[in-house]
């Protein structure tokens, strides 16, 4: 005795109906959420990248020493409008970064209730970690109105440098040799060489 069958017929549309995602949006208070309940790892530093999360780059040791000395020079230059902060979080909009550096206006005490919202200058140290400082963070900053953008780009040897930001791109971009020598917008009567940036002088 067979059994009755029936059969199913799919919508016409159904095979080009593409599949419903909903995408979450992280915010900077969910992140810091996940951490203490436990869910991101604790030895994990993690930025938040419109709305997605991303684990920071592992610095190597020419990454390390670089970046310290980066800080140095920056740090030499004293002033009460402005101090410098070394990875760091920097909350931009609904995102939050934990940049190399970062030249942010006012006094460290004037962030002990916040993390700063702007920044005169952002520097990025950059090998592997190439392609997110040009693809997501620079676009980022630039909505942002971060009036210049640092990468000192190990593989080349040379320092990219992003200035007047228009929508999710900068205006100005020039790149630097070893050879040169380089001013901050935010103090341009201080030159700096770039051989210093590339070799950590």
């Amino acid at each position: 005795m067979s059994l009755p069958t029936a059969q199913i017929t799919a919508p016409e549309d159904a095979a080009a109906r593409p599949l419903a995602v909903q995408r979450v949006r992280f915010t900077p208070e969910m992140l810091h959420q996940l951490r203490e309940l436990g869910v991101l790892d604790a030895q994990t530093r993690y930025e938040l990248i419109e709305g997605d999360i991303y684990p920071t780059t592992p610095e190597g040791p020419e990454h390390a020493a670089l970046g310290t000395a980066l800080a140095y020079r920056l740090m030499e230059r004293r002033s009460t409008d402005w101090h410098v902060r070394i990875e760091k979080p920097l909350r931009l909009g609904d995102s939050e970064v934990i940049p190399e550096l970062a030249v942010v206006p006012g006094r460290p005490s004037d962030y002990r209730t916040h993390h700063p919202e702007t920044a005169l200058l952002i520097v990025e140290i950059a090998h592997s970690s190439l392609p997110r400082d040009r693809l997501l963070k620079l676009p980022l900053y630039a909505r942002a109105g971060v009036p210049e953008y640092w990468i000192v780009n190990l593989a080349e040897r040379q320092v990219e440098v992003y200035r007047t930001p228009a929508g999710d791109s900068y205006q100005c971009v020039q790149v630097y040799t070893a050879e040169a020598t380089l001013a901050p917008r935010f103090a341009p009567d201080w030159t700096l060489p770039v051989h210093d940036l590339l070799d950590g002088a």
